[in-house]
């Protein structure tokens, strides 16, 4: 039998750890996949991945399905386009955003599914199933049992957002400083790639013995050492909260009871004692929060976004309606990538 083609598409570093577990489970089955990047990350690359750096080439790999964790999609590449997500709702604007440039939604639990499948029946020009989250396949499988007790000293990871509105970077600086001064806890800062560089070079200048200013490309490996994380409004504390462990956030845009939430630097220090006392009832209210936006736990979700896109290709690979016509946005695409045929 010939083997199937698929395509991923990414404009940043952080497409590969979504990637990856797709990748691996498209080759266990004896399939190929080949990358495209309009952005950053082909120079992050192993050396038997297969590279396409034009849309001819593209067109030539023929493939049955394009998957991205992409917002958007060139609407000219062949193949079914599905979209996997580049992380959880951490409340900031157009998470639940239709683009109109996707054949398939891969959604990550019941939180997000719901409101995707009622614009589905609304809008008719896309399906929706529930798969989970790839980048999480593996973690899952790392991931222990039992919430591991605090360790002594503690582990702090600190990690904030890009956007000026909602990053706490600025503001908490001086109290990561303090903190990280005393000795009683381990901190592990991480800032998102696009943080301004005075910003981030403020941080790393912070290192010493009990601080270490980490640049890792996939936050997930820092997170088996943390007892608690540290945040503002980013997608990476619902990440985390599938680890079973408390986040402190700073002004978060949408608090709930899995959170301590604070709106003054001088709660930074107690709430960070509270999360560490790991309270029963927050305890609890994480549990809950992490079955609503994650339920599957098993390491599989890779396999059922193919199982999901074979389901769609099967039906007749189409929606009762044609996408919109979206010409602004397919016109910026293709001046972007200097395509017009």
């Amino acid at each position: 039998m010939k083997s199937k083609h698929y395509l991923f598409y990414g404009s940043e570093r952080y497409t590969q750890a979504i990637m990856r577990p797709i990748d691996a489970a498209i080759k266990a089955r004896g399939d190929k996949v080949a990358w495209f990047f309009n952005g950053p990350g082909a120079e992050d690359l192993q050396s038997d991945d297969i590279l396409l750096t034009s849309v001819e080439e593209v067109n030539n790999w023929n493939p049955i399905a394009v998957i991205t964790p992409n917002n958007i999609v060139p609407h000219f590449f062949p193949g079914v386009k599905v979209q996997t997500f580049h992380g959880f709702d951490a409340g900031k604007p157009r998470h639940i955003y239709i683009r109109g440039f996707f054949d398939l939604y891969c959604t990550t639990g019941p939180k997000d599914t719901e409101q995707f499948v009622a614009l589905a029946k609304k809008l008719q020009h896309f399906h929706v199933e529930e798969t989970g989250w790839p980048k999480l396949d593996y973690f899952f499988t790392q991931l222990p049992t039992n919430v591991a007790p605090v360790k002594q000293p503690p582990t702090i990871l600190y990690h904030s957002t890009f956007s000026p509105s909602w990053s706490a970077a600025e503001i908490l600086y001086p109290e990561v400083k303090r903190l990280s001064q005393t000795g009683e806890w381990k901190w592990v800062v991480t800032l998102h790639p696009k943080t301004n560089a005075e910003t981030r070079n403020k941080f790393k200048a912070l290192e010493n013995e009990n601080l270490q200013f980490s640049e890792a490309d996939n936050i997930l490996e820092l997170f088996t050492d943390a007892d608690v994380m540290c945040s503002d409004t980013s997608s990476a504390l619902s990440e985390f909260l599938l680890t079973r462990k408390p986040v402190v956030t700073f002004k978060n845009r949408r608090p709930g009871p899995q959170l301590i939430d604070i709106d003054k630097p001088e709660d930074f220090e107690p709430a960070i004692r509270q999360a560490l006392s790991r309270p029963k009832a927050l305890m609890d209210a994480i549990e809950s929060f992490g079955a609503s936006i994650h339920p599957a736990r098993d390491g599989k979700s890779a396999l059922r976004i193919l199982e999901a896109i074979d389901r769609f290709i099967e039906n007749g690979g189409k929606n009762p309606k044609s996408k919109p016509l979206n010409l602004w946005r397919k016109f910026k695409l293709r001046r972007q990538m200097n395509y017009w045929k």
